[in-house]
């Protein structure tokens, strides 16, 4: 057949050709799903649905709160579908970020000044999203926070890990929206219910109850306890802080030839030591996305040394009495797959 003439079946979108990870491994009982930008899946799955619904038309803007890879996502997908998108953000966003989402043909506005100081980062944005919805005829919100086709989305990766390695025993999962650890990990908890699912956060996030505070770490946490989040599938959970993350992301690199973001060395920090206190289990990790987006930061020894994140991380985590404890580079505490209000409630007594 002439090249003229090949099939379009043999090709396939850029979005779809990048929205499954591919399963790596990175020690000896240590898997990476690696993704080339994790977000993308639920943004191709919840802009797909809501045209097949007819909530998304011809004419409608897309309206989000993103200041990270969903906004990436939903401008590949946007662009490529042709639909008009509003993304709203904070300064978090870096600048090489702002000028691919605004090459992408998406409208970027940033929240910042007062609202930051009186609302918080996350209120603001929101605020922020009501008042441009009030002014568009036609607006779509695909609210990667409380859409419950964020987590149903991860479905063809649960599908994907279990192809590739059969079984598995734990889980380690960055949480942000919570979308992708609650939607991987209740597929597969549904086929093994002996699966460990282990959430990797960051100090002064709120997500699991440790008290809200500044965060170095972007991608990584929330301001916010966003509904999609299902807390109740957890066994444990770790905090680390942005160096800890900092210098795992360059192991990642230097040891396996695997460039991430940080988000991805923490989660790999996390798995490689669970792995080691259970030499018997083969543990999978998420990588979120790739570490294009950090060369002249995480992946730039002159922007660690300048910033303070050269200090070596330590070896284990501190096991806390309870989350309001977490501080400092790295912490542990056993969730025990219990809500958020139930161990919210053990505070009281424990010395912070």
């Amino acid at each position: 057949m002439s090249r003229t003439h090949t099939s379009r079946r043999a090709f396939t979108s850029v979005v779809d050709g990048h929205v499954l990870p591919k399963v790596i491994q990175v020690g000896p009982n240590v898997y990476g799903a690696a993704f080339h930008l994790m977000k993308l899946l639920p943004a191709q799955f919840i802009l797909t649905s809501a045209m097949e619904t007819g909530e998304l038309t011809e004419g409608t803007t897309v309206v989000e709160t993103t200041s990270g890879t969903f906004g990436l996502g939903l401008a590949m997908v946007c662009r490529l579908k042709g639909i008009p998108l509003v993304l709203v953000g904070d300064p978090a966003i870096e600048p090489p970020l702002r000028r691919r989402l605004e090459a992408l043909g998406a409208r970027v506005s940033i929240v910042s000044g007062p609202e930051l100081r009186t609302r918080g980062v996350q209120q603001a944005r929101l605020d922020r999203v009501a008042r441009i919805q009030a002014r568009l005829g036609s607006y779509y919100t695909p609210g990667q926070y409380d859409n419950p086709l964020n987590p149903v989305s991860y479905g063809a990766v649960a599908e994907l890990l279990l192809e590739s390695m059969g079984t598995f025993d734990a889980l380690v999962c960055p949480v942000g929206s919570g979308g992708s650890s609650s939607g991987i990990g209740s597929f597969l908890r549904a086929l093994n219910p002996r699966l460990k699912l282990i959430g990797v956060d960051t100090p002064g996030s709120v997500l699991f109850g440790a008290p809200a505070g500044p965060r170095q770490l972007r991608g990584l946490g929330n301001g916010l306890v966003p509904p999609v989040l299902e807390h109740t599938l957890f066994d444990e959970i770790h905090w680390l802080d942005a160096g800890t993350a900092f210098t795992a992301t360059r192991r990642l690199h230097s040891e396996h030839a695997v460039y991430m973001g940080p988000t991805s060395g923490a989660a790999h920090h996390v798995a490689r030591w669970y792995a080691e206190q259970h030499p018997e289990l083969r543990v999978m990790a998420l990588f979120p996305d790739e570490g294009h987006r950090y060369t002249n930061t995480v992946h730039n020894d002159a922007w660690l040394r300048r910033n303070g994140f050269l200090t070596p991380p330590p070896a284990a985590p501190s096991t806390l009495d309870h989350p309001v404890q977490a501080a400092g580079s790295w912490s542990r505490f056993s969730w025990q797959r219990r809500t958020r209000d139930e161990v919210v409630a053990l505070a009281e007594g424990v010395t912070v």
